[in-house]
């Protein structure tokens, strides 16, 4: 299929809410726009250390992952992060990997911004059947 990348819209989370406060002011609000891969093989988002410190975002705990390669170690997981991709917007965590490394964007983000890979054309799009907002599946038993 090919790489797959596009730009996403990070911002850091606690800063946002203090700025809908008015305690902190809206250009103080710390954000970076950055080109990440798209990988429907890995989890969740993987940020490189250097835009989690521009960010600002603290370590909530460590997470215990597998590489494709069968290493499994242990990384360091932030928290308080907003993560925008082709309008559409969720609350998350990610994971942090050396300052330089590529950036990937996950199944989690995938699901629930309801984004779909287009292998023809090498991009990411909205899902063609809730081009509006993302339609989130529930399923329960009655």
């Amino acid at each position: 299929m090919g790489r797959v990348m596009t730009k996403i819209k990070l911002t850091n989370q606690g800063d946002l809410d203090r700025a809908e406060d008015g305690l902190l002011p809206p250009e103080h609000v710390r954000t970076a726009e950055i080109d990440a891969l798209v990988d429907s093989g890995c989890t969740m988002l993987v940020l490189p250390e250097d835009v989690v410190a521009r960010l600002g975002l603290r370590e909530k705990r460590r997470s215990t992952v597998r590489y494709a390669d069968g290493r499994v170690a242990s990384v360091r997981r932030v928290g308080g992060l907003v993560v925008e991709i082709l309008g559409r917007d969720m609350s998350c965590d990610a994971l942090v990997h050396p300052a330089g490394t590529t950036p990937l964007i996950g199944q989690l983000q995938l699901e629930q911004l309801d984004l779909v890979i287009d292998a023809k054309s090498r991009q990411l799009t909205v899902n063609p059947a809730s081009p509006d907002a993302p339609l989130l599946d529930i399923l329960a038993a009655s």
